[in-house]
């Protein structure tokens, strides 16, 4: 099989943008300085009328913590169920308890809720005080993979617990390194962990107007399309995983 990447986006434009420059995988975001949040219907809308590479919406009420209350979780349960009449491929997911586990009972009911949609396990797992343990509950609970820089704050500083995680993995799960990840360090990334799954936002800051009153400059966050086939180049280059 083929090495894959995913671009984490908070926008249509950022996301036609990966798509163009040879990304395999959208995870949808809206509010990236907040680590994402549930986009809305219009952009999911669009997204499944102009991208024609899968993409994943993550399901998240709010920034901050991992932990739900009731409220937001029968959100979430409306937000899959949105997701999966639309024709979504995937979502994106992460629930855990208040002692730091697996939510297993409700991440149960929305995996139920999604139907044939694939399941992706977000950075949550990083909260999660054994990985190991962790692990073993997302492939109980059926997830197709996970995304995780190895319990640290950048995935290049966390290549031995990756490396653990794959082997523990197997082919029940598909353990995905995310954040920090750059063309300068991904062929180092992959050596060292055995992933062939790899998440990065490869964004840019973008100005895309003046505000007239006071001069100064509008800033969004953008994907950097350099970036992504840059990205792409180097799995290319590193062939085929078996």
């Amino acid at each position: 099989m083929s090495y894959k990447l995913e671009i984490c986006v908070g926008s249509i434009s950022s996301a036609l943008i990966a798509q163009a420059f040879g990304a395999d995988r959208i995870e949808l975001c809206d509010n990236l300085a907040e680590g994402g949040t549930t986009p809305s219907y219009g952009v999911i809308v669009q997204s499944k009328t102009q991208l024609e590479i899968p993409f994943f919406p993550i399901i998240r009420p709010r920034g901050g913590d991992f932990v739900f209350t009731r409220d937001e979780f029968q959100i979430m349960r409306e937000d899959v169920l949105c997701c999966r009449e639309m024709g979504c491929k995937g979502i994106v997911i992460g629930m855990l308890r208040k002692d730091s586990t697996v939510d297993m009972e409700r991440c149960a009911e929305l995996i139920a809720l999604a139907g044939e949609m694939e399941i992706t396990f977000h950075r949550a797992f990083d909260r999660c005080l054994s990985m190991e343990r962790s692990l073993e509950d997302l492939v109980e609970l059926g997830c197709h993979r996970v995304l995780t820089s190895g319990g640290k704050e950048f995935a290049p500083e966390g290549t031995e617990k990756l490396r653990s995680l794959v082997r523990q993995a197997g082919f029940r799960i598909n353990v995905m390194p995310g954040s920090g990840i750059t063309h300068r360090n991904l062929q180092k990334i992959a050596a060292e962990t055995g992933a062939y799954e790899f998440h990065t936002t490869a964004k840019k800051l973008v100005e895309n107007s003046v505000d007239p009153v006071n001069g100064q400059p509008y800033r969004l966050i953008e994907t950097d399309g350099e970036h992504v086939q840059k990205l792409k180049e180097i799995l290319k280059q590193i062939g085929w995983v078996y």
